[in-house]
């Protein structure tokens, strides 16, 4: 039996469109531009600014835990994505070889 976890294909289809793995950034651009919005638009609506969402997107900025999970209310999205997304994005900065999985509570 494998200990790998299967990408869903939402995942697989994202991944696809912007070459690479998925990343908190990525997806808050994808979500955006597939709402059809400006970063202007979206950052107001995350209560943050166009530079810092620019920043998130581009991925020179990190989201804690705590914002990702807000962002995920916000947006109307699984919470425990957004916060695995923001954890993995610090166990990469930190050069570990490390996934992480978040499951609820």
């Amino acid at each position: 039996m494998s200990t790998k976890a299967k990408k869903s294909e939402a995942t697989r289809l994202l991944e696809s469109i912007t070459g690479g793995p998925v990343t908190f950034g990525k997806l808050l651009e994808a979500i955006r531009l597939g709402e059809e919005m400006t970063q202007p638009e979206f950052a107001k609506l995350l209560r943050i600014s166009k530079s810092h969402l620019n920043d998130i997107e581009k991925g020179r900025k990190a989201v804690s835990p705590e914002r990702a999970a807000r962002f995920a209310k916000i947006l109307g999205y699984s919470e425990e994505r957004f916060v695995a997304l923001s954890l993995q994005a610090q166990i990469d900065s930190a050069g570990l070889k490390l996934k992480v999985d978040v499951k609820a509570a």
